[in-house]
């Protein structure tokens, strides 16, 4: 006999509703969830797993706008279950962008399309970060895939008389001659900041991650080869961690407690002479006692005279360090590829959580072959199971 089902009880009027009706639990085959896959808290904010997707800059808003193809993206990677998706460098001036096609968190206009990639992300069950930043010297420049040894021009839309930094420094012959900021423009853009975190908490994120690293704005402050004021931002070590403090403070009187703030730091320059890694240890422990609830820990960026020991797992050193020197949860990342890495960084106590970048351009569906491979059983969306 055909059995006659009620329609009522498996249509959706709004398929949105499909993915909030959607079981995201990750349950273990055998014995315990391993760590990557054992949920984490931050305040309020729960990560289901401890992948997480980086940020990286795609190069393609319009304005400082989010467009159609930020909402394609940010829902791709959402849909494969990581447990947060930071947003790329998002700009809280507009002369901060990295390239003129780089987003922008510096007008009220800009909310409605930060909102819909924050709604599509949290859709899915994942939790949806961004990265405030501004890119100081290293701004006004091209896409990557367009050049990397031209300055835009203000008749192709840049502004390389308007390029700002904490001193008169360029970082190399290819990027604009920076203009050194005056007292009252770095109190301007510290309060940029804290407008910017209002917009992110208006437009539904739950993650601000505050960009100090990889050689912008915040990062050149912290360096001693960018940064040779002679005023209370300059010279010596507490003098030139005031302002990113003062930007985190900013960012506190505008974010909502029980959101969660992390801090991405260049761990270590790479260049005799620069900032080290004992400089990040001192500076993560007065990061931990403001309240910032993660260190995500990077490198290098500062000066293209750089050299860098490009391995796998490079950074994860870092991330242990601090970890354990400062008290402070960590997040590792760079050059980690797989599942097993990840769950030997979080199992051995070396990082609380792993980021992800360009695997995730290479491989989206990282999440689920990692609980594959860890014996994890892992729900797909149901519009995607037949891909199992």
């Amino acid at each position: 006999m055909v059995k006659i089902v009620d329609i009522d009880s498996h249509f959706v009027e709004d398929p949105r509703e499909f993915f909030h009706h959607q079981s995201h639990e990750a349950t273990a085959r055998s014995g315990a969830l391993p760590m990557t896959f054992t949920p984490i808290k931050f305040r309020d904010v729960e990560l289901k797993n401890r992948i997480v997707v980086s940020p990286m800059c795609m190069y393609s808003s319009q304005d400082g706008f989010m467009t159609d193809w930020h909402v394609a993206h940010y829902g791709s990677l959402a849909m494969k279950q990581p447990g947060a998706v930071i947003v790329e460098a998002t700009n809280v001036q507009a002369n901060g962008r990295i390239s003129i096609n780089c987003p922008g968190i510096y007008k009220d206009e800009h909310v409605e399309g930060l909102s819909r990639v924050a709604r599509i992300i949290k859709m899915h069950g994942v939790v949806p970060g961004i990265q405030l930043a501004h890119a100081g010297r290293k701004a006004s420049s091209f896409p990557l895939w367009v050049t990397r040894g031209a300055i835009v021009s203000e008749a192709s839309g840049g502004w390389p008389n308007n390029v700002k930094a904490p001193s008169a420094i360029p970082y190399d012959e290819f990027h604009a001659d920076p203009i050194e900021l005056t007292k009252d423009e770095i109190l301007e853009l510290i309060e940029d900041f804290g407008k910017a975190a209002a917009r992110a908490d208006k437009a539904g994120f739950e993650i601000a991650e505050i960009h100090a690293a990889h050689g912008y704005m915040i990062n050149q402050f912290l360096s001693p080869t960018s940064n040779k004021r002679t005023d209370e931002y300059g010279g010596s070590f507490e003098n030139r961690i005031r302002f990113l403090l003062q930007v985190l403070e900013s960012v506190k009187k505008n974010w909502p407690s029980g959101k969660s703030i992390w801090v991405r730091l260049s761990c270590t320059e790479w260049v005799e002479g620069g900032w080290t890694i004992e400089d990040s240890v001192e500076l993560s422990k007065r990061l931990k006692d403001l309240g910032v609830d993660l260190v995500d820990c990077s490198s290098g960026g500062i000066t293209d005279s750089q050299e860098i020991d490009y391995k796998p797992l490079f950074q994860v050193p870092f991330a242990e360090q601090i970890r354990t020197e400062a008290g402070i949860s960590t997040g590792a990342v760079g050059f980690i590829t797989q599942p097993r890495e990840v769950e030997d960084i979080l199992s051995s106590g070396k990082a609380d959580v792993v980021l992800l970048a360009r695997k995730f351009l290479s491989e989206p569906t990282f999440v689920l072959r990692a609980a594959s491979e860890l014996g994890v059983d892992l729900p797909w969306i149901y519009q995607h199971n037949r891909g199992k």
